[in-house]
């Protein structure tokens, strides 16, 4: 899931050193659960990735986080990303089933230690 981070009302805030030292970095937010199966840690570095590509981010568990999903606050730049590539390129261009629609809030990905 790919909600908007705090900081940035929109791509012109990524710009800004107030916001970017706010935000930090592109962080993977995972259920405390999820990070301890996986054994990863705050700060620790994460790999997440489907059919599309997969990419590097530092790990976050937060409580209240939904077990299973992994939210990245986004609209960080490409050049925000330890892989130098954002996070649409998990995305897909293909609609959505059962009848169409945006895929880029909702996409299945797996995640492993990096």
């Amino acid at each position: 899931m790919t909600a908007p981070a705090h900081d940035f009302l929109n791509t012109s805030f990524t710009e800004t050193a107030t916001s970017l030292k706010r935000e930090g970095r592109p962080t993977a937010l995972l259920h405390p659960e999820d990070a301890s199966r996986l054994g990863v840690a705050e700060g620790d570095r994460v790999r997440i990735g489907n059919r599309q590509g997969e990419l590097a981010l530092h790990a976050r568990p937060v409580d209240g986080q939904q077990r299973g999903v992994v939210v990245v606050e986004s609209i960080w730049p490409n050049g925000a990303f330890a892989d130098g590539i954002g996070i649409n390129l998990l995305t897909s261009a293909d609609p959505a089933p059962p009848v169409g629609g945006a895929v880029f809030h909702d996409t299945a990905v797996w995640v492993r230690p990096a």
